[in-house]
């Protein structure tokens, strides 16, 4: 479980830098639908980071002692999703769908560029 913190830190880095890139660009572009956008399906998307990681943990930690355990959450991270989608579809005047869908994958784009940056360095150790 050390391995799977110590990535989740990498990856929750990442996506502030990002977020505060788009809070920046929200306030101080003439694109502030745009930011706006990727600012909530990425917020969206590093809940359903985090709340993934939760679950791993515990699902990992209930195999360890032989429990039982229910599920990974899949429909709460689509509810979640979804809600992001409906806030796009009630305020058309300040977000983008496109783009907040787009925001919503943001958080797989960080863990496929984590996985290849740490790939990546340990070909640069050898």
């Amino acid at each position: 479980m050390k391995e799977l913190h110590e990535h989740f830190q990498r990856q929750r880095k990442y996506i502030f830098y990002l977020l505060a890139l788009y809070a920046l660009g929200w306030g101080f572009t003439p694109y502030p639908q745009a930011f706006l956008s990727l600012f909530l399906g990425t917020a969206i998307s590093f809940y359903n980071l985090w709340t993934m990681v939760r679950k791993v943990e515990r699902f990992g930690q209930a195999v360890a002692e032989g429990k039982k355990v229910r599920s990974l959450g899949m429909i709460s991270r689509m509810a979640a999703a979804a809600l992001a989608v409906f806030v796009a579809m009630e305020w058309p005047q300040h977000f983008s769908i496109g783009l907040v869908v787009l925001g919503l994958m943001t958080s797989y784009i960080v863990i496929i560029i984590d996985f290849l940056l740490q790939k990546m360095r340990q070909g640069e150790e050898r």
